[in-house]
């Protein structure tokens, strides 16, 4: 079984910063590409960020500059910095993790549970 646990999520005054964090556990082989997903009410989920095994990362356009993903392949576990926050990057965000399994032949794509950043203004 893999499991991704996420946290850090919360309520955040705009200007402010946060930031996430997902780890993954169980029986993992190997790790791919891990990313962020956001999805706001009534939106669809967006892809905010991703970073591959070798560290090349990319970002949406609304977040470049303000986002950091980075993650510790030691521990398993994806980041996302968030700085500067506006009130539209209020949504749940998800990890989103691209993991071979012990015993299989191929990678999985497995999401977080969600974690929800509230931005005032």
């Amino acid at each position: 079984q893999v499991q991704l646990v996420e946290s850090g999520g919360g309520l955040v005054q705009a200007g402010g910063s946060r930031t996430l964090s997902c780890a993954a556990s169980g029986s993992i082989f190997s790790i791919n590409a891990m990313g962020w997903y956001r999805q706001a009410p009534g939106k669809q989920r967006e892809l905010v960020a991703g970073i591959t095994n070798g560290g090349s990362t990319n970002y949406a356009d609304s977040v470049k500059g303000r986002f950091t993903i980075s993650r510790d392949n030691a521990r398993n576990t994806v980041y996302l910095q968030m700085n500067s926050l506006k009130p539209e990057d209020t949504a749940v965000y998800y990890c989103n993790v691209d993991i071979r399994p012990v015993y299989y032949s191929s990678s999985v794509r497995y999401w977080g549970q969600g974690t929800q950043v509230t931005v005032s203004s």
